[in-house]
Parts: C-alpha cells; structure tokens; sequence
C-alpha cells in the first residue's frame, strides 16, 4: 500500500507556502491598516490572501492520492493571488499612488529579501508595520509577484510529473493488474 499512496504533505518547507504564508499575513496587517474594517474589499483580500495559502497546503496535503486535485488546487492558489494583485493595484490606483515597477529601487531591496533561506513575515514587517500606504502596497505587489512566479514554476513540474507518472488512480490500476496476473499465475 505505501507505493500506492506517496510520499505527501510538506508544504510547510514549499518556498510557494512560505511566501503565500508572508502575503497573507502581510495582507492582514495592510487591510487593518488601511482599509475599512467593515468593507467588502476588506474581506475580499484577506480571503483572496487565506485562499492562496490554504490551498497550496490543502493541495500538498492531497497529492498522495490525487496528483489532478493538488494541481487544480495549486491552480486555485494562483488565481486567488492574482485576484489579490489586481486589489493592491486598485488600491494605489483609486489613491493617485504610485506603482513601482520591477527595477524600482524599493522593489529590488523588497525582491532581494525574496533570497533569504529563512524569511518569514518578520522578513518584511517594517514595511507594513510603519511605513505609508504606498510602500506597503509595493512591497505587497513585490511579494505577490515572486510567490506567483514561483507558483507558475510549481506548477509545470507538477503538469510534468503527472504526465511522466501518473496519478493514484493509475498506480491502483496498475497494482490490482500486477495482483491480478499473479493469482492467475498461482492458479
């Protein structure tokens, strides 16, 4: 049975769930910050933040027996953070703030810390703990970039093993024919 059902779980070591785990808690603070408590858009990107991460542990948890659903929900992680992209590029929008591109200087001190072996929120607090809107906003988009870039990567080399080894449903299939050409062989 242990062949049947791999090796799985461990997404607490995946750099996808440490960095979905940084922008969700990075999001908390930011929305806490600088969105109304008690609007949707609040909710909104706390969820789209949650969702991101959840669904990366959630889809690592299930590989063992289902290499199509941890891919879907890998796929799911994607687009919730890409949902929360697209809220964090409003918010500077509708302000009249600024979005730094990718070689601004501030987004590659923030890309840099992407490097680090060891980062975790605290990695980044002091950009959304005390800075203004517009640097927690770009430090966010930073981040979000990086855990999507990541995830992009994640996923082709999950799309390429299962295409290369299949999935549960495949390796059942297989065992029950190797089972069932052996007792005809008893036989």
């Amino acid at each position: 049975m242990t062949e049947l059902i791999r090796k799985h779980g461990g997404y607490r070591r995946l750099k996808t769930f440490i960095g979905a785990e940084i922008v969700y808690d990075a999001t908390v603070v930011f929305c806490n910050r600088f969105i109304d408590r008690c609007s949707r858009t609040h909710d909104q990107m706390v969820q789209a933040a949650r969702s991101g991460r959840q669904n990366i542990a959630e889809g690592s948890v299930v590989s063992g027996t289902s290499k199509k659903i941890e891919l879907k929900l890998t796929s799911i992680a994607r687009a919730s953070l890409e949902e929360l992209l697209l809220d964090y590029e409003d918010f500077l929008r509708h302000r009249g703030l600024p979005k730094f591109d990718k070689e601004h200087p501030f987004s590659q001190e923030i890309r840099l810390l992407g490097y680090r072996s060891n980062r975790s929120y605290a990695s980044y607090a002091c950009y959304f703990e005390q800075t203004p809107p517009e640097i927690a906003a770009n430090a966010a988009i930073c981040l979000i970039h990086q855990t999507i870039f990541l995830l992009r990567r994640q996923l082709e080399v999950l799309a390429q093993r299962f295409e290369t080894e299949g999935g549960f449903t495949e390796r059942l299939y297989h065992a029950r024919q190797k089972r069932n050409s052996f007792e005809r062989w008893e036989k």
